[in-house]
């Protein structure tokens, strides 16, 4: 016989809220159900890969960064064990601590390496993971991104015993495709993968459009990272500004020599069609991956981003806007 699941840590109350509170120039965050448990998970949250490149200047940004969007209401944060080698994990406890008691409660989920996925290696990540938030539990852990040298058959279970324990309130992954998602199931007893978080945007679908039935049909919530496409679908790069190195090489997909100026042509055109919708075009791209059942996990750098963000999440665009934006997006200009 299972053992019952340990409450949830006092420093992570459960509370039926449907929406976090308003924030300022803007209306409330959604609070999705997900497909086990009783946690509510926030429509949008603040993804911490691209926060800091770890001098004190850029620690003291980073920080300034999450305190805002804790301040404007956003719950959802997201970041991983390998972010930094562990400073993106310790920085956000170190903010979320002076926030405590904040309502609804924040809705923290970082991941596990995918060189980390042998039994004992995931317990020793969680432990550090959790050390560095100072938590004694996460609200979502996610496997990073599967590993072909290491079977499901092993990782799953261990995920498992560490839920049932109570250090995780929901099981998830990330980058996984049909195939890895059935495999990941069939290890798991009483447990289940409630989210799958994958590259999402207008211009980027390659991983997502495959798996969003299957995860549907199976009430696993698709989280979208990029889903601005690292500040295009935000209007950035479109008058002659380059990329820097390293988006181009995160983003060799968009940024490849022979692609670019068609991606940047059809992002002029998203650009218009907001601009005569009187929408900011992260809008348009934002409630485009809301629409298709997908919640955005964003990218900010600084305070300021963060109210654009949630700027852009306030406007809602009109069907109409979205299918067209869908077709620009694709190519059809007819």
């Amino acid at each position: 016989m299972t053992p019952p699941r340990p409450k949830p840590s006092a420093r992570r109350p459960r509370r039926p809220a449907e929406a976090t509170p308003p924030a300022s120039g803007g209306g409330p965050i959604e609070l999705l159900p997900l497909a086990a448990g009783p946690a509510r998970h926030p429509a949008i949250g603040l993804g911490l890969w691209g926060l800091g490149r770890w001098t004190p200047e850029d620690e003291a940004r980073t920080k300034a960064t999450i305190a805002r969007a804790v301040e404007r209401g956003i719950r959802w944060f997201d970041t991983a064990e390998v972010y930094g080698a562990g400073r993106s994990e310790r920085l956000l406890g170190d903010v979320l601590a002076r926030a405590a008691g904040a309502t609804p409660p924040f809705y923290v989920a970082t991941k596990v390496s995918w060189e980390h996925l042998r039994p004992a290696q995931i317990r020793a990540a969680l432990v550090n993971s959790l050390e560095r938030l100072g938590r004694t539990s996460v609200d979502e852990y996610l496997i990073h991104a599967p590993d072909s040298r290491v079977p499901l058959a092993e990782t799953m279970p261990a995920l498992e015993a560490l839920w049932k324990e109570g250090r995780i309130g929901a099981l998830g992954v990330s980058n996984f495709g049909v195939e890895e998602l059935e495999e990941a199931e069939r290890h798991l007893g009483e447990a289940r993968i409630v989210v799958n978080q994958v590259r999402y945007n207008l211009f980027d679908r390659d991983e997502a459009e495959p798996v969003r039935e299957y995860c549907r049909r199976r009430g696993i919530l698709l989280e979208a990272y990029s889903p601005l496409a690292r500040g295009v679908l935000a209007g950035r790069y479109l008058d002659g500004r380059p990329a820097a190195a390293e988006v181009r090489r995160r983003l060799v997909r968009l940024f490849d020599a022979e692609r670019l100026p068609e991606v940047l042509d059809r992002a002029r055109a998203l650009r218009a069609l907001a601009a005569e919708a009187e929408l900011p075009l992260a809008a348009v791209a934002l409630h485009w991956l809301r629409g298709r059942g997908a919640a955005p996990v964003v990218g900010a750098s600084r305070p300021e981003q963060v109210d654009d963000l949630l700027a852009a999440w306030a406007a809602q665009p009109t069907a109409a806007v979205l299918d067209r934006a869908d077709a620009i997006a694709r190519g059809d200009r007819a």
